[in-house]
C-alpha cells in the first residue's frame, strides 16, 4: 500500500484516548479532524530515545507558535496500547496541546500506509516516524522519515509549511 500523500484525504479511523477524567474513549479520526486544521504525527513507540527525547518535545515546545499559525489540534498517535499512551503522556507534565493517541493494533497505521516492521528489533510492526498537515481532511503537507530517520517529521518542519 503505497504512502498517504499530498492531497489525499485522511482516512476514517479510531483510535483509542484517556480523556481529561480519566476515561478511556474511541475517537474517531474524522471527528478529530474534520472542519479544521490539525497536525497528526506518528512514531515508532512510546518512550523510545529518538520519540521521547527529540520528537514528541519538539511539538510540545512548539505548540503555541503552531496554534498561533492556525492549527487548531495537535494529535500523536502510536502503536502502543491506550495504558502505554497514557502512561507517555503523564511523562510530559508541560504539555498543554498533543494528544497521545493509541493505534494499539496499528489498524489505523496500516490504513494510512506508514507501517515499519521492526521485529528484527523485538518490536513488531510499527509506525514510520511521520508528520502530516491535514485540512478538514486533505493532507496539505506529508513528511514521511525513512527508516529510522529523524529529519523531516519535527515541529519545525510543519512551522516552515505554515
Amino acid at each position: 500500500m503505497a504512502p498517504i500523500a499530498v492531497g489525499d484525504s485522511l482516512p476514517e479511523g479510531a483510535l483509542a484516548w484517556f480523556d481529561e477524567s480519566d476515561q478511556l474513549q474511541q475517537l474517531s479520526v474524522h471527528s478529530l479532524a474534520a472542519g479544521k486544521k490539525v497536525i497528526l504525527f506518528g512514531v515508532p513507540g512510546a518512550f523510545t530515545p529518538t520519540c521521547s527525547m527529540k520528537h514528541v518535545p519538539g511539538f510540545i515546545e512548539k505548540a503555541e507558535e503552531l496554534k498561533s499559525k492556525g492549527v487548531d489540534d495537535i494529535l500523536l498517535i502510536s502503536v502502543n496500547d491506550p495504558f502505554v499512551m497514557k502512561a507517555w503522556a503523564k511523562s510530559y507534565p508541560e504539555n498543554k496541546h498533543v494528544k497521545f493517541l493509541a493505534d494499539g493494533s496499528g489498524t489505523y497505521t496500516h490504513a494510512l500506509g506508514l507501517e515499519l516492521d521492526l521485529s528484527e528489533k523485538g518490536l513488531g510492526i510499527r509506525s514510520r516516524r511521520f508528520a502530516l498537515l491535514v485540512d478538514n481532511l486533505v493532507v496539505k503537507v506529508a513528511n514521511i522519515e525513512e527508516g529510522g530517520a529523524f529529519a523531516v517529521s519535527g515541529a519545525e518542519e510543519i512551522l516552515k509549511a505554515l
